[in-house]
């Protein structure tokens, strides 16, 4: 192993095991944590710190704060035997303001090394005791030896059973003084210059070992830029690939004979995306392209254009959705925009009968039909078409990206269109959907009304009910949605459930057909129930977030969101989306009895915000990104240091200073620029994507 000056024989690839300290087992803590060679550690973040730098008088202690304190044993450790196994250690401790009481559970060893009129440094919680502050449990070291475990800011790490803070830190040590001043740097010199950034050895001393809170804010800062640059370089690199495959180079970019036969002008949002497609899709290159939009923003009639124009160059297009009865609404209005063109559409879903599989299945071998709607079911085995030019997914986070690709393979060199209603930040879109290009709908067709949005708490509980009562009497619908299917007596004992509010609703409004749905029914049940509230035939549905993307209900005209806190604001303004559809005066109704400021603050803003990227941009500014998707099924490596809600201001330079590096070394074939592709590279593999 080699010190601090470099120039040994340390191995970084090597297995954990052969760590100091570590061995078999230990090892195999590790592995848990996703950590196998020893240069692995050296990317095993902090998951937080401990600021054990300043040392506090007992007098300046407050209730709650994590401390540390330099004071005197003044009273003989007593042992407490408490019944079982459990011991108790007490002594009180002195500085020149006062006296603090110790509490030591279970470490009755400790007994033989604390001396009375001795001076230790103390670092623990301050609970009040009494009239006095205590300490329980707290980390302890000789006065002549601090620097090791207090006066210093200390990291913390992300646990497993078999291994503990200690073992980490000394394993980290290890590896650090092994490497040396031979850190990898992934950035070129000249972008960590131009950014003002540290070195890697600096960043990675100090990330784990700050030596000063200065010190570790340009350590992260450093880190931070270091992996979101490396993970637009990746994305780059994938997307440069896909764009030199070719694509079928259709003829025709006059829409004026489709849009003549619309009963409405398309806004200009619309237009610009049609646009943005039909660009993609005439210059001979494979289209890979995301159109987002805010919920009843107009996607559909983007996607019935470019079917048309597939049409028109006697190509066939598939249309996935991600379930029956969204396949179902989208086939009756592509049937709508299509019809005046005589474009045959069949219909394809688990559900339908093997002769009309069959049907709808020679339809499209033949090229008789030129789109097929439908569900998962249209990458099933022996579903093939004669010409697939154009693939179009709805929703594409409900889909893996193997099913978008097992679609499209379907065809040669077909074409993808990408739709979503979750409204995320630009920035954003451009790092979770890094293989595809972002066209925006941002306005919404002219008449669509505005959801007039309340919050108010559980105790305007008889006015809902008498809201619900009045609305439904007018033969409006209602939705209610709960973050909970059943009552748990333990953890779900503040939060209403669906199944249990169905029957509080059924008892307070006995006049009215009130039914539930969640995720745990059987799919064909949720579309059954699904299906009699869209017909009209049921007044209430009462559900969990499983009709967030859902059906069109044009006569829904109030939503109630019970434990609104528990919901992130682009979720609640998805649910929103579900009423307002139609010509009726809609309202979205927001209950928490949520008492803290954050949960007040997020919910006041969607009683004024309406606008679906603004609602998503404040979202990332209140509670990070979390994950607007529920399931990640777009295939990114996950970030080990990088926040995007926290880190948007440094996501944009390195996103700078990684393009403006692609553009005049789009391989990052020059030798200065070869870390860098290494590096992405190296994050491509996890996601088991590889460049060739």
């Amino acid at each position: 192993m080699r010190g601090k000056g470099g120039g040994g024989l340390f191995n970084p690839d090597i297995d954990v095991r052969y760590l100091k300290g570590i061995g078999e087992a230990k090892a195999k803590a590790l592995a848990r944590l996703g950590i196998h060679r020893a240069g692995e550690l050296l990317s095993f973040f902090p998951r937080a710190y401990e600021d054990r730098s300043v040392i506090k008088t007992v007098s300046h202690l407050s209730e709650g704060e994590s401390a540390c304190v330099r004071a005197m044993v003044v009273s003989e450790p007593e042992l407490s035997r408490l019944g079982g196994r459990k011991e108790l250690l007490r002594f009180r401790v002195s500085d020149s303001t006062g006296t603090l009481l110790i509490n030591i559970f279970n470490q009755s060893w400790l007994r033989q090394k604390l001396r009375r009129g001795e001076s230790y440094i103390f670092y623990g919680k301050t609970q009040l005791f009494g009239r006095s502050f205590a300490f329980t449990n707290p980390i302890i070291e000789a006065e002549d030896e601090a620097g090791r475990l207090t006066g210093r800011i200390m990291p913390v790490y992300r646990l497993t059973s078999g291994i503990n803070q200690r073992d980490i830190g000394r394993a980290v040590r290890q590896v650090l003084d092994g490497v040396g001043l031979d850190v990898p740097e992934a950035l070129p010199a000249e972008t960590a210059r131009r950014n003002r950034l540290c070195t890697a050895r600096y960043a990675y001393e100090n990330i784990h070992f700050p030596g000063s809170a200065h010190a570790l804010a340009l350590a992260r800062q450093r880190l931070v830029f270091e992996e979101l640059f490396t993970l637009v370089c990746a994305l780059s690199l994938v997307r440069g690939e896909g764009e030199a495959k070719p694509g079928i180079a259709l003829e025709g970019r006059d829409f004026s004979a489709f849009t003549s036969t619309l009963p409405f002008s398309p806004t200009g949002a619309q237009l610009r995306a049609i646009a943005d497609c039909a660009r993609d899709m005439c210059s001979g290159r494979l289209m890979n392209r995301l159109v987002q939009g805010d919920v009843g923003s107009g996607k559909t009639l983007v996607a019935a254009a470019l079917i048309w124009l597939a049409a028109e160059n006697s190509l066939q297009s598939a249309f996935m959705a991600p379930t029956e009865l969204l396949a179902e609404q989208h086939y009756a209005t592509l049937s709508g925009f299509l019809s005046p063109f005589g474009i045959k559409i069949v219909k394809l879903t688990g559900s339908m009968g093997a002769k009309a599989k069959r049907e709808a299945r020679a339809a499209l071998a033949s090229g008789e039909a030129a789109l097929a709607v439908g569900t998962h079911a249209l990458i099933s085995e022996g579903v093939e078409f004669k010409r697939l030019g154009l693939v179009v997914t709805d929703e594409q986070h409900r889909f893996g990206v193997a099913q978008r690709a097992a679609l499209q393979a379907k065809g040669e060199r077909a074409h993808v269109l990408v739709m979503s209603a979750t409204p995320i930040p630009r920035t954003l879109a451009l790092i979770i959907y890094g293989d595809l290009d972002v066209s925006l709908i941002d306005e919404l067709p002219p008449g669509r009304q505005r959801v007039d949005t309340f919050a108010v708490t559980s105790a305007y509980r008889k006015r809902l009910n008498g809201f619900i009562s009045r609305l439904t009497g007018e033969g409006r619908q209602v939705f209610v949605v709960c973050p909970a299917i059943e009552a748990d007596p333990e953890a779900m004992k503040e939060l209403v459930s669906a199944e249990e509010h169905t029957l509080e609703l059924r008892r307070a409004l006995p006049g009215l057909s009130i039914e539930c749905i969640h995720g745990k029914m059987k799919p064909r049940a949720r579309e059954e129930i699904m299906a009699r509230f869209a017909a009209g035939e049921t007044d209430v549905l009462v559900s969990t977030t499983v009709i967030e993307v859902g059906v069109d209900v044009p006569n829904a005209a109030l939503m109630i969101v019970e434990n609104a806190e528990r919901f992130g604001l682009s979720q609640l303004h998805q649910l929103r989306g579900r009423v307002g559809r139609g010509g009726h005066k809609s309202y979205c109704v927001l209950v928490s009895d949520a008492k803290n400021p954050e949960s007040q603050e997020r919910l006041a803003a969607m009683t004024h915000i309406y606008d679906g990227f603004k609602i998503a941009e404040e979202d990332l500014r209140l509670r990070g990104p979390g994950d607007f998707f529920g399931a990640r099924q777009h295939g990114l490596p996950e970030l080990h240091i990088a926040d995007l809600g926290a880190d948007m201001d440094v996501l944009k330079s390195a996103q700078s200073a990684a393009l403006e590096l692609l553009e005049a070394d789009p391989n990052l074939a020059r030798a200065e620029n070869r870390p860098a592709r290494a590096a992405a590279e190296r994050l491509l593999a996890v996601t088991g994507e590889r460049l060739s």
